[in-house]
Order: C-alpha cells, then sequence, then structure tokens
C-alpha cells in the first residue's frame, strides 16, 4: 500500500517548515498557508500584485543558513514564529509593516553579504508564492529518497526537499510517471503535471545550514536528471491526513 507519512507546509517561503496531522485542500489552490509571504530582496521586483519567479526572493540555494529555520504558524492572530540554531526565536505578523524591521535584524545574519539582501515581505491574495507559476502541491517518495542516499552513501534527510506531502510504499522514481495521471490522498485527488528540478538548496543540510551533500550531482550521476519529486494540482477538494491511502485513479 502507498500512503502519507510526512505533510508539511512553508508559511514564509524558505524561511522555516512545520509539519501537519492534518491538511484540508482546494481544488485549483495551494495548500492553505503554504507559501503564503515570501521574503523579497533589494534586487527584486515583487510587489505582491502578482505570482513572479524564486529568482525574486531570499531562498536557500543562495543562502543556505536559511535552510535549518523551522516555523510554527498560529493561524487564528496569523503570527508566525520562526526557529534557527543560532539565532532565539523570533515571532511576529509577516503582514504588519510595523514589525518588518525586527524580522529583517533577525534575518540579516544568515543571509550572506554578497548575496542581494532581504528588504521586504509580500504575499499574493488567493495564493502561495510556490515556484511554480500556477498553485502546486509538492509531492515527494521515499523510495526515491533512499535510493540517493544509497547512491551517495549518505543519509538524506526529507527536510532538505521543502515537500509538501511525502509518500511510501512506491517504488523508487516511480512518481515521475504519475505526469498527466489522476491520483487521490486520502478525499483529495491530483493531477501530476511535472518532475521538480531541484537546485542548490537541497545542498544544504536542514539541521545546520551549511552546505554537506552534492545532492545534484549525485542525482546527474546516479540517473542523469536533476529531479525529486513531483509537481501536482488540486483537482477535486478533499482532506489529506498521515496514514491515508495513495491510489491512481
Amino acid at each position: 500500500m502507498t500512503y502519507v507519512t510526512e505533510i508539511f507546509r512553508h508559511p514564509l517561503k524558505s524561511h522555516g517548515r512545520e509539519a501537519l496531522q492534518k491538511v484540508s485542500l482546494s481544488a485549483g489552490m495551494t495548500m492553505p498557508w503554504d507559501r503564503r509571504w515570501a521574503v523579497a530582496h533589494e534586487s527584486s521586483n515583487a510587489d505582491g500584485s502578482k505570482w513572479v519567479p524564486c529568482a525574486n526572493f531570499s531562498r536557500g540555494s543562495k543562502a543556505p543558513a536559511l535552510m535549518a529555520i523551522m516555523a510554527k504558524m498560529h493561524e487564528a492572530t496569523q503570527t508566525l514564529t520562526l526557529s534557527h540554531p543560532e539565532r532565539k526565536d523570533f515571532t511576529f505578523q509577516p503582514d504588519d509593516t510595523r514589525q518588518l524591521s525586527g524580522f529583517l535584524a533577525w534575518v540579516k545574519p544568515l543571509m550572506p553579504i554578497e548575496r542581494a539582501q532581504s528588504v521586504r515581505i509580500i504575499r499574493v491574495a488567493e495564493r502561495g508564492m510556490t515556484d511554480t507559476d500556477f498553485p502546486s502541491i509538492s509531492i515527494n517518495n521515499h523510495a526515491s529518497l533512499r535510493a540517493l542516499s544509497e547512491h551517495m552513501n549518505t543519509p538524506l534527510s526529507p527536510l532538505r526537499w521543502r515537500g509538501n506531502i511525502w509518500l511510501d510504499g512506491l517504488e523508487p522514481w516511480s512518481e515521475h510517471s504519475w505526469v498527466g495521471k489522476v491520483f487521490s490522498i486520502g478525499s483529495a485527488v491530483f493531477e501530476g503535471i511535472e518532475p521538480i528540478v531541484r537546485c542548490l538548496a537541497t545542498t544544504a543540510n536542514p539541521e545546520t545550514g551549511t552546505r554537506d551533500a552534492d545532492t545534484l550531482n549525485g542525482l546527474k550521476s546516479g540517473w542523469k536528471h536533476q529531479n525529486f519529486g513531483l509537481y501536482a494540482k488540486v483537482i477535486e477538494a478533499g482532506d489529506t491526513t498521515l496514514n491515508d491511502e495513495v491510489k491512481l485513479l
């Protein structure tokens, strides 16, 4: 049986992950609170009026220390707490511009001085700021992770990949064959859209924020591609919960 092992959301894009037990998904939408906000840097054109590519934002591929952030979202107050092994916990409301300076001061030591610095937080109405130009859910396969870990002779954490839903019970890399296919996870129904082409963010250790594993070379040397995981879209609303069964329809 193929089943759900982990569910994550990332309220502030590239700045922390939060594990969930259950999520309610809507057709044509991103996961609730996932990438709801994003941190624009000083060279960015992002203003919150529309989706823009990830190059406009501070992110783990350029600032690996960000990969060690964990997040806790309090939905009722729209308050976010960020944790990092090198920083004291910081709690703020990302929509409150009066609190922006506190966040920028908190994150500054985690940003390389040679990179464009973070300057503002943006939010696009009705969707998360995913890396795709459509509202996506990222789905990853533990069997693929085990295959890559074995090939690289090092254990690789699922947290490197910033996925939304993790599955087990599949063959390695079989998720890439789900492009164009329809499948259910719990009561939600998805369509596979495209494999996820990976970047340098995955080379950073999610516990320390330091680059310690050449995951991109591992993918290329083992399988001649740079793909890990599947971007999907929700086509029928429903709930997805840990241990839910996954079925191709």
